[in-house]
């Protein structure tokens, strides 16, 4: 439906002095401080997680060596998106010299919900992390966050055994079982947390947890841990489109984690309707979000 000049009558008046409601400042790219961006030029990507080899064991003298086979485990799928909208302004509302008024606005106000439409779908995977139903697991089977990881090894974990709210103890023992994440195969490997990522309500609480130079919290003056060990060096970062008010998650280094893929960039198009007269807008991209390997994150739902 065209907007016209009914849905715009104080456009028409005279003497008006403002236009509000499109001009806010928005929060753009969070999904950069989480995902990687690669791009792609098929209708889907796909991720193979590979085992290797256990450990070796010891030869026997004269006994012939052991022979190990290496393994596909799971397959992580990343199918894109189209994600379009359009709006179109009538003939009339043109005439009546409205275009050059509305049109820059509106024009931002659908790159606004385009790239709000993104970051939404980029915290979904977060918001879904702790649920393997409705289509939320990742290629293992197992929810993002999960105590049940497949692997060649046996069940593996990247969520706290003991659900809990932010505070010290529960990101150090984060931290701690983050360091000791293990392979396909159960080999250790190394592994760090790098980044936390929280909801707009455990700000506060991070930046007391993180970057205090004594404990939290405390009245012993026992120097705050992690601060000093260098632990989490790219701090914490709030994700605006974070629906659970106290799940809290760590980024880790491993790699092939958290992925954008970039089918085909945002385009903008403008045409005439010859029909109506009408002048048409649209906006349309193509993206994928989601995670191969697990090991790269380590969450909590909270404790309530």
């Amino acid at each position: 439906m065209a907007i016209s000049r009914a849905q715009l009558a104080k456009e028409l008046e005279p003497g008006l002095n403002a236009l509000f409601g499109l001009e806010y400042d928005r929060y753009e790219n969070e999904h950069a401080e989480i995902f990687d961006e690669e791009s792609s030029d098929r209708a889907f990507e796909e991720e193979v997680m590979l085992g290797g080899f256990s450990t070796a064991p010891t030869k026997g003298e004269g006994a012939a060596i052991t022979f190990d086979d290496a393994q596909e485990t799971y397959t992580a799928r990343y199918t894109h998106e189209t994600i379009a909208l359009a709006f179109s302004i009538t003939e009339e509302a043109i005439e009546d010299n409205l275009y050059d008024r509305l049109a820059s606005r509106y024009t931002k106000a659908l790159a606004r919900s385009m790239a709000q439409t993104k970051q939404i779908k980029a915290a979904a995977i977060l918001n879904n992390a702790f649920s393997a139903t409705g289509g939320n697991a990742i290629g293992d089977g197992a929810a993002l966050c999960s105590n049940a990881h497949p692997s060649l090894s046996g069940n593996q974990t990247n969520i706290l055994a003991t659900a809990a709210d932010l505070n010290e103890t529960s990101l150090e023992q984060m931290l701690i079982d983050i360091a000791g994440l293990t392979d396909e195969r159960g080999l250790k490997i190394a592994v760090r947390g790098t980044k936390l990522i929280i909801p707009k309500e455990l700000q506060f609480i991070a930046e007391r947890v993180i970057n205090s130079n004594l404990r939290s919290g405390t009245a012993d003056n026992d120097t705050n841990a992690m601060k000093n060990m260098g632990m989490l060096p790219e701090g914490a970062v709030v994700n605006h489109f974070l629906t659970d008010t106290d799940a809290f998650f760590i980024k880790t280094d491993a790699p092939n984690g958290f992925k954008y893929f970039n089918r085909s960039p945002i385009k903008t198009a403008m045409e005439g309707d010859f029909d109506t007269g009408n002048m048409r807008f649209k906006a349309r991209e193509r993206y994928s979000f989601g995670v191969s390997d697990w090991r790269s994150v380590f969450g909590t739902p909270g404790a309530a």
